[in-house]
């Protein structure tokens, strides 16, 4: 997504790197977390868990921010993501 300006202070502004975990028997398969990631992170596996649900699964482990939104969407508690130092 291109901007039409960039703040002044972008080059100063570190942006940190996360690693999604999934607890994939905890899914519902709402596909919350799928719907509400900024960097289309993660996707639907062809998978079934223990409920009879397709989980999601880390598409693009390097675009994610560690934004934590998969993890205050999840109902379920299934989903977090830490920072990857």
């Amino acid at each position: 997504m291109g901007f039409w300006r960039i703040p002044f202070d972008a080059n100063e502004i570190d942006i940190t790197l996360g690693e999604v975990h999934i607890l994939d028997d905890r899914c519902k398969g709402c596909g919350y977390c799928i719907e509400y990631c900024p960097r289309q992170v993660l996707e639907f596996s062809d998978k079934f868990n223990k409920k009879g649900y397709h989980p999601p699964v880390v598409v693009n482990p390097n675009s994610c921010v560690n934004c934590h939104y998969c993890e205050v969407i999840c109902a379920e508690f299934a989903i977090y993501s830490v920072e990857v130092v």
